[in-house]
């Protein structure tokens, strides 16, 4: 997440405002491809169009890549803006990776969660701790890093929650050993064995989240600070599963990333009151318990929500409409996203 403001005081009892940054706006009619791909499948009872689903969702993956690179110029090379520091460290980590070569496809890994060499020795370290082995429900996050983590939970018999990408088709899924067979396990694993095995879930879904993986570009072994790719979905999914009451502060997050991720120079002072802190780090070679003292984020802070990401997101909508039907009133609103110059052409 990129940015951040105070909430106000009539909701502040009841609110906390997450600011999603500054990523472009993807048109109405590509955000909304794979839902009805999903949707004509699923109501129709007929054959899931798997390469129409992939097809559309690397094109809109290539569409927010292409975004997030506009974007990290136009914050890098304004003195003033606040998040040019993350931009440099996340620059920093893409290119020190492909440079050692430890990154693994899809490549390269800029404006990417990293995939990288020993991705599956990090899950193994995970599988490992207490906390995973008494896990019931594991929400592990959708990028390739996590892979491993995603068959392990599914293997061992535990409850899989993981979004759809960027939450552009819907919430998350839940997936569970029983829906699935021995050979469709591993499908199961990927975007497209989500959108065909998965059970799409709504906010009102009753359930208990007992560990949270996240990806990160670059983490602070000695304070738990964290850095993702940029667009702020993390935390995102963070803010609506505290909504939920699937989470609390006591829930631990974990991450697993390659050894020369890890980075001394974030400073927690300048992280925002959205960005999720991580409690275990778990790499090829180690695990570390950061003991972290930075504050969770206690839910979704509106009032830096701008209208384009609020226009990506249905979810977001939705959640939007039944807060201010419960509170009375309308929900603070955050100021629209500065478009990066090739978005601004594209929109005359």
């Amino acid at each position: 997440m990129d940015s951040v403001g105070i909430s106000s005081q009539p909701l502040a009892a009841t609110l906390r405002v997450l600011n999603l940054g500054k990523t472009q706006n993807l048109l109405s009619n590509s955000r909304n491809t794979i839902f009805r791909i999903r949707s004509r499948s699923r109501s129709s009872g007929g054959v899931f169009d798997e390469a129409a689903y992939e097809a559309e969702r690397l094109r809109l993956d290539a569409k927010a890549r292409e975004s997030m690179a506009d974007k990290s110029k136009i914050e890098t090379e304004e003195e003033e803006d606040e998040k040019a520091w993350k931009w440099v460290i996340r620059k920093r980590i893409w290119d020190l990776m492909e440079a050692m070569n430890v990154a693994q496809n899809p490549r390269p890994v800029h404006h990417r969660i990293p995939n990288f060499l020993g991705a599956s020795d990090a899950a193994l370290k995970f599988a490992g701790l207490e906390l995973y082995r008494v896990s019931e429900c594991v929400k592990v996050n959708p990028d390739s890093p996590q892979k491993q983590l995603r068959f392990l939970t599914l293997s061992d018999g535990k409850k899989l929650l993981t979004p759809q990408p960027r939450l552009r088709t819907g919430f998350f899924s839940v997936l569970e050993s029983s829906m699935l067979s021995p050979s469709t396990i591993k499908e199961a694993c990927t975007s497209v064995g989500v959108a065909k095995y998965g059970r799409p879930i709504g906010l009102d879904e009753k359930l208990k989240v007992d560990v949270i993986v996240i990806g990160s570009v670059a983490v602070d072994p000695t304070t738990g600070a964290r850095l993702g790719k940029g667009e702020g979905f993390a935390e995102l999914e963070y803010g609506m599963l505290r909504y939920m009451g699937a989470i609390d502060d006591s829930t631990p997050v974990v991450t697993t990333v390659h050894d020369c991720q890890l980075v001394d120079d974030i400073p927690v002072e300048k992280l925002l009151i959205h960005d999720v802190p991580v409690d275990i780090i778990c790499t090829p070679t180690q695990v570390i318990f950061t003991n972290t003292t930075i504050p969770k984020p206690q839910g979704i802070y509106w009032e830096k929500l701008s209208p384009e990401k609020l226009g990506q997101i249905r979810i977001l909508r939705e959640l939007m409409n039944r807060i201010e039907r419960e509170l009375g009133q309308k929900l603070p609103s955050g100021p629209s996203e500065k478009l990066p110059p090739t978005a601004q052409r594209r929109r005359r």
